[in-house]
């Protein structure tokens, strides 16, 4: 990824657009402008995004997928679990906490591919009309952010697609809508929790922004095993740590033939960009050798788990994986940087599996030092783990406290953070 000296202007965040079926739509991405004299440059934040998400093929169908109710219910359709999220050629939407450098990236035209969340403030400012529909008519897709104090004229209430209201604000189960916000379709913002995810789908949004990562911990199952493919991931894991022969290898992965279809898979993705296909295990060994294939084995195991509500899970798992690597390859330290992957790609196999770290940690393969933090025993990787928990929940003070604490700039993490999903975006593709 190219050098983009605005990185060390602002703090970013990002969170996840789940849709009914609990597939991830779209990323929102929040940007905070750092205190200081110097406005961040619109233009080279715009570019540094389109790095990790550049414009779709000619001739796409510029409009945000999001299904609608079943007809006649307020229930959402049944999902498929693994399903495909919703095809979507808007993947990213923008939530800028500043106005200043949200007037200057609306002023320097941005790429209709990208949404742009607008304060509602700024909706009801009569200034602000001709603005948004030079940037509707140009192709760019509108997320009216809040309710607003005052009606929305109905010109420029036609610029927005959806609104973004959050859950303590959201009045649609016992009182009319704010005045405005009628005619479009709500994303409820703030969600925290499976039932509060659950109560905005039956509210009628059409998609929750938020990761629902604040459900009670799992409680002690008593059981000493864990399902047949999970273990074979786990014995695939300490075979590859050990070394062990191809051979020996692949008798595990005979076990279960849907595991190996998902681990060529996963290693024939646009994120290895080998340039012969991988067709077997021992092709892959020989191709990535030992260490680079650990760590999708971990992917393999994060994504173990059968429910369709623990797909926003594991989408959070990947990119936590992918950003605590990007950080650990500051300091240099290839094992560390290693361990750091599977301490982020883990962290939330206990919600993913529903067993607690305490049964968990007896079956799976992890070295000492991602235990530690994994069983909340610190460690050197617990302050890395609370960075990235901070900038999933877009925590702007969190963040930089916790870059502090690490002794790294902003441009670092930042920069960390767009290479992470952007290695995310290909796994997923």
């Amino acid at each position: 990824m190219k050098e983009h000296p605005v990185l060390g202007q602002v703090a970013l965040g990002y969170s996840p657009m789940i849709d009914r079926q609990r597939n991830v739509v779209a990323t929102r991405v929040t940007v905070f402008p750092n205190s200081g004299e110097t406005q961040p440059d619109a233009r080279a934040l715009l570019a540094a995004l389109q790095e990790v998400w550049p414009a779709p093929a000619e001739g796409a169908d510029l409009q945000l997928t999001l299904r609608p109710l079943d007809p006649g219910g307020a229930k959402p359709r049944a999902a498929t679990p693994g399903a495909a999220a919703t095809p979507t050629a808007h993947p990213v939407s923008l939530n800028i906490a500043g106005e200043a450098l949200l007037r200057a990236v609306m002023e320097a035209g941005p790429p209709p591919h990208l949404m742009i969340e607008v304060p509602a403030f700024m909706a009801t400012d009569a200034g602000n009309a001709a603005a948004l529909s030079e940037l509707r008519q140009a192709g760019s897709l509108l997320l009216i952010k809040g309710r607003p104090l005052v009606p929305v004229t109905p010109e420029v209430l036609a610029c927005f697609s959806h609104s973004i209201v959050e859950a303590d604000e959201d009045r649609r189960a016992g009182n009319p809508p704010a005045p405005g916000v009628r005619q479009v379709s709500t994303v409820q913002a703030g969600t925290r929790t499976s039932a509060a995810v659950e109560q905005a789908f039956q509210r009628g949004s059409v998609a929750v922004l938020g990761w629902p990562l604040d459900d009670p911990l799992p409680k002690a199952t008593g059981r000493a095993k864990v399902a047949t493919d999970i273990q074979v991931v786990m014995e695939l894991i300490q075979g590859v740590d050990r070394e062990l022969p191809v051979s020996r290898l692949e008798d595990i992965l005979r076990r279960d033939p849907t595991l190996a279809f998902r681990l060529l898979r996963y290693l024939n993705s646009p994120a290895f960009g080998l340039s012969a296909e991988i067709t077997s295990f021992g092709h892959a060994i020989m191709m990535l050798g030992y260490a680079r294939l650990k760590r999708w084995l971990a992917l393999l195991l994060a994504s173990a788990s059968k429910s369709a509500n623990a797909q926003p899970l594991l989408h959070a798992a990947v990119r936590r994986g992918l950003l605590m690597e990007e950080l650990g390859r500051l300091n240099g330290d290839p094992e560390m940087r290693g361990e750091m992957f599977l301490c982020g790609v883990f962290s939330l196999l206990d919600r993913l599996l529903q067993q607690p770290f305490s049964e968990l940690l007896g079956s799976v393969p992890v070295p000492e030092r991602v235990q530690q933090t994994l069983r909340g025993a610190g460690g050197p990787y617990e302050p890395y783990l609370d960075l990235v928990r901070a900038i999933e929940q877009e925590a702007v003070f969190d963040i930089r406290e916790c870059t502090e604490k690490l002794l790294l700039g902003p441009a670092e993490v930042n920069r960390a953070v767009l290479v992470a999903l952007r290695g995310a975006r290909q796994l997923d593709g």
